[in-house]
């Protein structure tokens, strides 16, 4: 399946944000999208989501595959135990006993089985991250898109998030698109990298990123002439 899109342009009212934008999306990989806080990186994962309709240009694979969202936010509804956040999203497709085991295997995948009759409430920051990512991942979809969805994390706290998103991705070989502002944190889970210039936005730079996971740490020396390199897009 290919995924891209081709002189996408939106606007709201006057501002444009979106201008021509161009983009190849691998599939069974990791794209990370970068660029300026307003340049319009989560409108366009809204569009390839299918949540925003009102855009000129072509949108290619997208509209035939079925997607899940990991917002900025976790989303879980609090008065929903850890378990029932993520059997709501699969009621559509199973029946109640089905729901709960695969629910289950979710919140093990990601260790949190002893905390399954939990509310949000009464679990961490991070754990609540948790509950979201395996809830993305459980959901029957061909495409995991992500919205900034490491922030607010200290970094001991998003480095683990981040491996277990990978660990999920790996195993499930999902697609993903994910949203972010962190450029350490672009090198360190993406496969192919995409800067947007400042709105009205267009591609402003396109990256393959071959380094070992090994050389992708915050403190990897190899990593700094990628890091240059798209700081360099960016502030362009």
């Amino acid at each position: 399946m290919a995924y891209g899109v081709s002189s996408l342009s939106k606007a709201y009212g006057s501002t444009v944000v979106l201008d021509g934008l161009s983009a190849d999306f691998p599939a069974s990989a990791v794209s990370v999208v970068l660029g300026p806080s307003g340049c319009g990186k989560t409108t366009l994962l809204n569009i390839l989501a299918g949540l925003d309709t009102e855009y000129h240009g072509q949108v290619q694979g997208f509209d035939d595959a079925r997607p899940s969202y990991a917002f900025q936010e976790d989303r879980l509804l609090p008065w929903l135990s850890a378990l029932d956040n993520i059997g709501f999203v699969l009621a559509p497709f199973m029946d109640q006993t089905e729901r709960n085991r695969s629910a289950l295997e979710a919140l093990s995948s990601v260790g949190l089985e002893r905390e399954a009759g939990l509310k949000p409430a009464a679990l961490s920051g991070g754990m609540r991250k948790r509950v979201a990512l395996a809830r993305a991942f459980a959901y029957p979809s061909d495409l995991l898109f992500l919205d900034e969805p490491f922030s607010s994390l200290d970094l001991k706290t998003r480095i683990a998030i981040m491996d277990l998103f990978l660990d999920l991705r790996k195993r499930s070989g999902k697609t993903a698109v994910l949203v972010t502002h962190d450029v350490r944190e672009a090198i360190y889970v993406g496969d192919h990298l995409i800067v947007l210039s400042d709105k009205p936005s267009q591609t402003r730079d396109v990256m393959d990123l071959a380094l070992p996971r090994s050389e992708r740490s915050y403190a990897s020396p190899e990593a700094a002439d990628v890091e240059a390199r798209l700081y360099s897009a960016i502030l362009s």
